[in-house]
């Protein structure tokens, strides 16, 4: 070892020997000489990097998000919460997911077959697709997560979806779903997540929503729990995930998902701006994206509590006086678009004719008057022409963005010279003791269309009582074929003209005033790159790309590089 540092050693002493008999203007030149010659060596190292390597997205990097609410039911067979679907989609995989276009692509699934008759969908699994907990992903899974989603004793709220379909093991890696009757948008229900039996089976239905693993889920998706932080009281006040390494479609780039809860969106606001928190949907940040949202918010007339409402002259006058750009300026910063008929203006589909902000309230007190209707100046009210009054109550939700619009909604009919009650309930008690009696005169909520845009069980008059969601009771014959229709075709040229006549037709009868479809918005630090979002239809469709968004990168020749 010695001797191989001795020539070196001794050449390294000569050098400096050398250099230090040279006079101090040789020494200067020399030390100029090497600075140029060390610079032009990181000068052409840079530009090799720049010309030669690749910049590619590096592991690494974790991501503070807030949620409103703590989560009770990580489960996909049990998430109701934004909250819950949310943790549900980091942690578990369906058959298929949704791509960055938007698309339905294939995640546990490696291949699918549609019968002919669209009745049959047969799913091979891929070989390689594994729970959290090391064990295969098989069609006895698939099966057993589809029945459980189907007993009605779980009253689980995808229940109705898989309702009436039949499903097989036809073996260890694939498994057929039959179904009663031809429906297009079946695919969208295969990205539920997948449960492992051998942990869940042996699990009562008394017990299920009690498991433990509701809140430490064994699933197949992108990332794993890794910490459950509680409060004193037991409440859930972080959650904390780590990248599942062996996730079927590559593990995910993010090191860590870090969850915080609040209890209300103005405290996740003020996080935000404190910078407590990066990310977080329906909240404004530094870095704003946003995505078309699959929900038109309407207020639905019912007929059967107000004889008013059976004339369709005084459903489209009310409809008219809303001032639906205001609400969309005003209430939601630009971040919405006006909707006059239910299906979403951010759709391929046209929008019926508007009337102008200029023009609403005249446009709505002449088509009163051409019904019949008149102006008593002296009591300030509409009378018909038996002398009934015209007057009614506005019933919500008591939750600040359906207030807002309900009390703009308010202050447009009264400008109208109709006197309106306002009328809050919490979201549970709406959904008891107003939506399923149809105990109501008017009421806005919120359509949650769908990607597949199937209006039929918010329009079909097979739908009228609860817990169909036809809730103003609205039939046409000829709307109940097209519906029928668009759920069995797959012909995307057939499906347009039907969703377009659907459209026009609903929005011309006027059973609810169309107000607004909102953006979906969701605000990610300023390096998080790789988020795409596609059209939402629940919020926790922003993850459809999570396992390629990224914070970090590295430079790699070429041929190197990981493709992903």
């Amino acid at each position: 070892m010695n001797s191989e540092r001795n020539p070196l050693q001794r050449m390294r002493k000569a050098l400096v020997s050398y250099v230090a008999a040279l006079r101090p203007s040789d020494q200067l030149i020399l030390g100029i000489l090497g600075c140029f010659v060390v610079a032009t060596s990181i000068a052409s190292l840079v530009a090799l990097d720049r010309r030669v390597l690749v910049t590619q997205p590096a592991y690494g990097g974790t991501v503070t998000e807030g949620e409103v609410g703590s989560p009770r039911f990580v489960n996909p067979i049990l998430a109701i919460s934004d909250t819950d679907q949310d943790l549900a989609t980091l942690t578990y995989a369906g058959l298929m997911g949704t791509g960055s276009d938007g698309t339905l692509v294939p995640v546990l699934a490696k291949s699918y077959i549609v019968s002919p008759d669209g009745k049959t969908y047969q799913f091979t699994l891929r070989d390689n697709a594994k729970f959290s907990d090391g064990t295969s992903v098989t069609a006895d899974d698939v099966v057993y997560t589809v029945q459980k989603a189907q007993d009605a004793a779980l009253k689980s709220p995808q229940y109705a979806n898989w309702a009436g379909v039949t499903v097989t093991a036809l073996d260890a890696k694939t498994v057929q779903f039959t179904l009663a009757a031809p429906y297009a948008p079946f695919l969208e229900n295969t990205t539920l997540g997948i449960l492992p039996a051998h942990i869940w089976r042996n699990v009562s239905d008394a017990e299920f929503p009690f498991s433990n693993y509701m809140i430490q889920p064994v699933g197949a998706g992108p990332f794993v729990v890794s910490r459950v932080t509680r409060a004193n009281d037991g409440t859930i006040t972080g959650f904390d995930l780590k990248a599942n390494k062996n996730y079927i479609l590559g593990r995910p780039y993010l090191d860590a998902f870090h969850f915080v809860f609040f209890d209300d969106r103005t405290s996740l606001q003020t996080a935000m701006t404190q910078g407590k928190i990066e990310s977080g949907y329906a909240v404004l940040g530094k870095r704003v994206l946003k995505a078309p949202y699959a929900r038109v918010f309407a207020v639905f007339f019912n007929p059967a509590e107000g004889a008013a409402f059976t004339q369709k002259a005084v459903r489209q006058a009310l409809s008219t006086a809303i001032n639906r750009e205001a609400i969309v300026q005003n209430l939601f910063g630009g971040y919405a678009m006006p909707a006059y008929g239910p299906v979403p203006p951010s759709s391929n589909i046209s929008q019926p004719t508007s009337i102008t902000n200029v023009d609403r309230i005249n446009a709505a007190t002449k088509t009163l008057q051409n019904a019949g209707w008149s102006y008593a100046s002296t009591t300030g009210e509409w009378k018909d022409k038996s002398g009934d009054s015209l007057s009614l109550t506005l019933k919500t939700s008591n939750i600040p963005e359906l207030k807002s619009i309900a009390q703009a909604v308010q202050t447009d009919w009264e400008a109208l010279h109709v006197p309106t009650s306002l009328q809050l309930y919490e979201p549970g008690d709406l959904a008891e003791n107003v939506i399923q009696p149809r105990a109501y005169q008017t009421m806005l909520f919120g359509m949650v269309i769908g990607k597949s845009e199937d209006l039929y069980d918010f329009w079909d008059s097979s739908a009228k009582t609860a817990p169909g969601l036809n809730v103003t009771g609205y039939s046409n014959p000829t709307v109940d074929k097209l519906l029928t229709d668009l759920r069995a075709t797959n012909d995307p040229t057939k499906h347009d003209s039907d969703l377009n006549q659907i459209n026009q037709l609903i929005a011309a009868d006027a059973p609810a005033a169309f107000i607004e479809s909102p953006d979906f918005v969701y605000t990610v630090p300023k390096d998080l790159e790789g988020v795409i979002l596609p059209q939402i239809a629940s919020p926790k469709d922003r993850f459809a790309t999570v396992a390629t968004w990224y914070r970090r990168t590295e430079s790699v020749l070429p041929f190197l590089a990981r493709s992903k």
